[in-house]
């Protein structure tokens, strides 16, 4: 299944939810994308709701069908709540994790950095985006690398940074302290759906 490269803006309209979680897709038309998306909709089928939910999380990551459900087979396999854990493996993705460092200001952005080998993980480079980065790993621009004005440019417009990652600015590296809890993750996910949906 190929990658969609068109407007996440068009996405997080379909959907209602921002993908980016800045809020700023659904800032000036908070209604579905076309021609009819102001236009007045039905109530949603519970197959509906689940599945609009299931879109929510796989467009945030920018994830393809295959990956998400393969994601979604091994969170079931680890101890605990099967939905936290789903999110907390689509956290640990290598791409999602340059982007809440700030490397780049866009989880799309990140994938180019880590596709292009600007990355790398405890000191070597990995090109793979969906690389499951471990707690302890530390991940950082090449060294060739750190001047690169989009990286530069992300960095100077973060503000603040999610508990779960420390961050050396004097190095320009960050480690992955821990997974994520529950509460440190997006509060308009409801996972829930998710698991009913491919649990039908």
């Amino acid at each position: 299944m190929s990658r969609y490269t068109g407007s996440s803006y068009k996405q997080a309209r379909r959907v209602g939810f921002s993908v980016s979680e800045t809020g700023k897709e659904l800032a000036r038309r908070p209604y579905g994308p076309g021609q009819h998306g102001n236009a007045r909709k039905g109530k949603l089928s519970d197959y509906g709701t689940q599945l609009k939910e299931k879109q929510k999380v796989r467009f945030m990551y920018g994830v393809n069908e295959r990956q998400f459900r393969k994601t979604f087979n091994e969170a079931s396999k680890m101890k605990g709540v099967h939905g936290t854990n789903f999110l907390r493996l689509l956290e640990s993705r290598l791409d999602n994790l340059v982007y809440r460092i700030g490397f780049a200001n866009t989880r799309r952005g990140a994938r180019q950095l880590v596709n292009h080998g600007h990355v790398t993980v405890n000191g070597k480079k990995v090109d793979i985006p969906s690389y499951r980065v471990k707690t302890g790993d530390v991940i950082s621009i090449k060294e060739d690398d750190k001047n690169l004005k989009v990286v530069t440019e992300a960095l100077a417009k973060v503000t603040k940074r999610v508990e779960f990652i420390s961050y050396d600015e004097g190095k320009m590296e960050a480690t992955y302290v821990r997974m994520p809890e529950r509460n440190e993750l997006n509060a308009d996910i409801n996972e829930a759906l998710i698991v009913e949906f491919y649990n039908k």
